[in-house]
């Protein structure tokens, strides 16, 4: 009866000590998994727990002998430690599904929201950020600033050179104005060749100089490299842009209005000869 008992201690530990070793494959999952440091150090803190739960357990039974297991009661102990076991394997593979499920949420509700050719937000997405701001502007006065790029004869580049070159640059001019805003900024295709980007928390005299940074920048940058082969040149364009700020004073503003005026002010860059900023705040009429 006492060695039945203690095989039977034996298997409740050693089947611990196996869910234990099963628990690190979900949690090595789950780190892969997560983008930020600072929550994969806790995972890896768990992970480290594992190992030392692991430890106690073998330690336990090394410690008794066939002679120390004389009753059911002695199986409390090991019972205790399978069920841990069993607890922590639940929960880390849980984590992961969740995890995963998450991980697929976000990628499909990126896809959504994510214009495929530029690589930027698409115009589903510009509707919902812009209430955010109006919203955040009203409860906390804070400014805002938005601006509408448009580029310069983009029609003539697809005409002369196809819209195959005419996509390339649109994928580049993206990248171009990511990499020129700021990181909490959001760059916005508006449709066709427009791109509205979003600035938090930003002045309207802060939003021009941003906006002058990103003109000179895709002016001095080549979107399309030159292609001997095909009797192609290289390709560089410019683009007009147009400025306005949320409005504090004469009522409630409202989103559409400040679109209303960046679009005015950029037809304002392009009746000036365009490859400029223009800014709302420069013409009395623009309401």
């Amino acid at each position: 009866m006492q060695n039945k008992l203690f095989l039977i201690a034996a298997g409740l530990i050693f089947g611990g000590i196996i869910l234990l070793f099963m628990s690190i494959i979900p949690v090595r999952a789950i780190i892969n998994q997560l983008p930020m440091e600072n929550v994969r150090t806790r995972w890896k803190t768990l992970l480290s727990l594992i190992f030392l739960f692991v430890s106690g357990y073998i330690l336990y039974a090394l410690l008794h002998s066939p002679d120390s297991i004389n009753s059911i009661a002695d199986l409390v102990v090991p019972g205790i430690f399978l069920g841990g076991a069993i607890f922590v394997f639940m929960v880390c593979s849980l984590s992961l599904e969740t995890a995963t499920d998450l991980r697929q949420i976000y990628i499909l509700e990126q896809e959504v929201i994510t214009d495929p050719l530029m690589g930027i937000y698409n115009r589903r997405y510009l509707d919902r950020r812009l209430n955010e701001e109006v919203q955040r502007a009203r409860r906390y006065e804070l400014p805002f600033a938005i601006f509408l790029l448009d580029i310069d004869f983009f029609k003539k580049v697809n005409d002369t050179y196809g819209h195959q070159i005419g996509d390339m640059v649109l994928k580049k001019l993206g990248t171009v104005i990511v990499d020129s805003v700021r990181e909490l900024d959001i760059v916005i295709r508006y449709g066709g060749e427009e791109i509205l980007v979003i600035l938090p928390n930003t002045r309207v005299a802060n939003a021009v100089e941003l906006a002058q940074r990103v003109r000179q920048k895709v002016e001095e940058t080549m979107v399309v490299e030159p292609n001997m082969g095909k009797d192609q040149p290289a390709i560089y364009v410019t683009v007009s842009i147009g400025v306005a700020g949320y409005r504090f004073s004469g009522g409630w503003d409202t989103a559409s209005r400040v679109v209303e005026r960046a679009d005015q002010a950029l037809y304002q860059a392009k009746k000036q000869g365009r490859n400029r900023v223009v800014s709302s705040n420069d013409y009395d009429n623009l309401n």
